[in-house]
C-alpha cells in the first residue's frame, strides 16, 4: 500500500512539475528590405539602409523575450562578401556595446502565431564604405547583447545586398541645390504642419528646389502603375532621368497641375499624425479674373528617419467666393 501511495505521488507531482530539462519556446527572426531601394556606400542621413526585423512565435507555447530600448543590444547583424569577408562594425556600435551602462528593456510575451517587427538601419550598426555584393543576416538576442556575455541567439534568413559605386557628376544633378547660395538642400527633421507650410511657401515663392526637398518622388512616380513599373525595372541612371522628367512637366503643369498653381494664400485646417503616418489638411485660395476658387488639400507624409516626406495628395473643391 505504502508503495502504491508513493507511486500515485510520483505522478501527480509529474502532471505539475514541469520536465526537468525542457526547452523553452523557440522564436524566429526573418529580415526584409523596408524599402527596397539603389543603396551606396557612405553615411550620408540621404543613403540609409532600413531593414524590417520581425520575430515570431512559431511553438506552442509562450515566447518570452527581451526587448532593447536600443535596439543594438538585441539584434546585430553581419554582412559578408563574395571572398566572405565580414564588414566591420561601426565606431559607434563599438563604443554602445564597450561602454559600461544600464540597458533599458521591455519583456516581451508573444502567443503562439504572434509576431514583432520593427525597423533598423544597417548603417547604424556596419560600416559599409565599399561597393559589393554581400549576404546579409541578422542575430536576435533574446536576452539581450553585450561585450561581455553574448547568450543566446538565433538567426535570420539571408539576403543579398547589392551596393553600388557612388554616382558620378551625373548623379548629382537629381540633389536639391539652392539658387541663391549653390549648397545642397536638405530636409530638416521638423512636424508634417510646417513641412507643408514650407511646401507651399517655397511654391509661391517660386523656389522650385527648395519645394520639392520635402516630396518623397519616388512614392509621387509610383502612385501611376504603369510608370511606377518602369521606375522599378530601370537601372539608377534610369530613375534619375524619370525623375528629372516629372520635375519637369510638374513644373510645366503638365502633370499634378493641383501641385503647380500658386495659391493666393493658404490655411492650416488641421494635422493628424502617428510615429510613421500622418495627414495635413489645408484650406487653399486661388485668384482667378473676377473670383477666388476655394480647395481644400489633404497632404499625406510618411517619416523617414525622422523626416517627414510629402508622398500623396487629394483635391476638393470648396466652390468659388
Amino acid at each position: 500500500m505504502k508503495q502504491f501511495s508513493f507511486v500515485m505521488l510520483i505522478l501527480c507531482l509529474s502532471t505539475v512539475l514541469p520536465a526537468q530539462g525542457q526547452t523553452p519556446a523557440q522564436g524566429e527572426v526573418s529580415i526584409r528590405f523596408y524599402n527596397r531601394a539603389v543603396y551606396y556606400p557612405g553615411n550620408s542621413p540621404a543613403e540609409q539602409i532600413f531593414i524590417h526585423v520581425t520575430i515570431k512565435n512559431p511553438s506552442p507555447d509562450t515566447l518570452r523575450f527581451k526587448l532593447a530600448d536600443d535596439r543594438s543590444f538585441s539584434v546585430d547583424f553581419t554582412a559578408a562578401n563574395t571572398r566572405n569577408l565580414f564588414l566591420d562594425h561601426t565606431e559607434d556600435w563599438k563604443r554602445r556595446q564597450s561602454t559600461s551602462r544600464q540597458v533599458f528593456f521591455r519583456e516581451v510575451s508573444l502567443e503562439p502565431g504572434e509576431s514583432f517587427s520593427f525597423v533598423e538601419n544597417l548603417k547604424d550598426y556596419l560600416a559599409i564604405t565599399e561597393p559589393g555584393m554581400y549576404i546579409l543576416q541578422c542575430r536576435f538576442y533574446p536576452e539581450l547583447l553585450n561585450a561581455k556575455n553574448a547568450g543566446s541567439s538565433f538567426a535570420s534568413n539571408r539576403l543579398t545586398l547589392d551596393i553600388k559605386p557612388s554616382p558620378g557628376p551625373a548623379g548629382l544633378k537629381s540633389l536639391p541645390i539652392a539658387a541663391q547660395t549653390g549648397e545642397i538642400l536638405k530636409a530638416e527633421s521638423i512636424p508634417p504642419d510646417q513641412v507643408v507650410m514650407t511646401v507651399i511657401t517655397a511654391r509661391q515663392k517660386g523656389l522650385w528646389d527648395q519645394f520639392f526637398v520635402y516630396f518623397d518622388l519616388d512614392r509621387m512616380i509610383k502612385r501611376d502603375p504603369a510608370l511606377g513599373r518602369r521606375y522599378n525595372s530601370e537601372s539608377e541612371t534610369g530613375r534619375l532621368a524619370i525623375i528629372e522628367r516629372y520635375k519637369a512637366d510638374l513644373k510645366q503643369e503638365r502633370i499634378d497641375r493641383e501641385l503647380s498653381v500658386i495659391p493666393n494664400r493658404f490655411e492650416i485646417e488641421r494635422t493628424m499624425y502617428t510615429a510613421t503616418e500622418g495627414t495635413v489638411s489645408v484650406i487653399e485660395w486661388f485668384d482667378q479674373n473676377n473670383y477666388t476658387e476655394k480647395k481644400r488639400f489633404v497632404y499625406y507624409v510618411w517619416s523617414r528617419n525622422n523626416v517627414w516626406l510629402i508622398y500623396n495628395y487629394t483635391v476638393e473643391n470648396l466652390g468659388n467666393e
